[in-house]
C-alpha cells in the first residue's frame, strides 16, 4: 500500500492548503494586535507615570505651603518652653510634676 495521501485534493492547493492560509492570517492579525496593544499599554503606562509624578509634585507644594507655618509656630513654641525651664527650672518642675499627676488621677478613673 502506498503512504502517499489519497485525498483527492492533497498537495493540489485544496482546503487543507486554504485552512493553513487562514491559520497564518490569523496568526499574523493575533501578533499584530498583541504588538499594538503592547504599544498602547506602554504608553497609557507613561502617561499614567508622568500624571502620578506631577499630582505628587503640586501635593509637595501644597503641603509645603502648609508645613512652613505648623513649623515655625512649634518651633516657637519650643523656644517658649526651653525659655521658660531655663528660667525657673524649680517651677517648670513642680508644673510638669503637678500636670503629671492630674493626667494620672483622670486616666485612672476613667478605667473604674
Amino acid at each position: 500500500m502506498s503512504t502517499e495521501s489519497t485525498a483527492p485534493d492533497a498537495g493540489k492547493g485544496g482546503p487543507a492548503n486554504g485552512i493553513d492560509q487562514t491559520v497564518e492570517t490569523a496568526q499574523r492579525a493575533l501578533k499584530e494586535s498583541l504588538a499594538a496593544a503592547e504599544r498602547r499599554l506602554t504608553e497609557a503606562a507613561k502617561t499614567a507615570e508622568r500624571v502620578i509624578k506631577d499630582s505628587i509634585e503640586a501635593i509637595k507644594a501644597q503641603t509645603q505651603a502648609y508645613s512652613g507655618p505648623a513649623s515655625q509656630t512649634v518651633d516657637e513654641a519650643q523656644r517658649y518652653v526651653v525659655e521658660r525651664v531655663k528660667e525657673r527650672p524649680v517651677t517648670a518642675t513642680l508644673a510638669g510634676l503637678g500636670v503629671g499627676f492630674l493626667l494620672g488621677l483622670l486616666l485612672s478613673s476613667r478605667g473604674r
